[in-house]
């Protein structure tokens, strides 16, 4: 099947220390991996490593040591795209349309979601950790084309 895109991104968010098979399986074919925080630990990094490149950024959960190395927000330049990841949308400090950027990824809700705001996608995958409250357990994709951007979130079973 040809690629209709020059970049599948993985979009993950609020592991809390578990990586389910359903998402190896899920992100075998990405270019690279961004996770929105709420990590949990480094063996979470690890096992996302052996998959793609991972850009993380530390959630409120995040401490120890392991932690410092991870930024509390990163710029993310995909081809043409340049994507703003934070994890807590709530503690946005910047105006991503005057920033240039064309996406915002963020986690801590555990609600997935996709938004359009002023030419700017906000996407938070959900959570693909252990399940809390009564929200999916999910992870998004990002299709990027230039500096077009598609986006699906997909509820993994179990």
């Amino acid at each position: 099947m040809k690629r209709t895109f020059d970049y599948k991104i993985g979009v993950i968010s609020d592991t809390h220390g578990l990586v389910r098979k359903s998402v190896i399986r899920s992100f075998k074919d990405v270019d690279l991996i961004v996770h929105a925080g709420d990590v949990g630990n480094r063996e979470v990094l690890e096992t996302l490593l052996t998959i793609a490149k991972v850009h993380p950024v530390r959630g409120n959960v995040d401490g120890g040591k392991w932690t410092d190395s991870l930024p509390f927000t990163d710029v993310v330049q995909v081809g043409q795209t340049y994507l703003y990841v934070l994890h807590d949308l709530n503690s946005l400090d910047l105006d991503p349309v005057a920033a240039g950027f064309n996406a915002v990824i963020s986690g801590h809700s555990h609600i997935p979601n996709i938004e359009n705001s002023d030419g700017v996608l906000f996407l938070n995958p959900g959570s693909a950790g252990p399940r809390r409250f009564n929200y999916p357990i999910s992870i998004a994709f990002m299709y990027i084309n230039g500096t077009s951007i598609e986006t699906e979130i997909v509820e993994l079973k179990g």
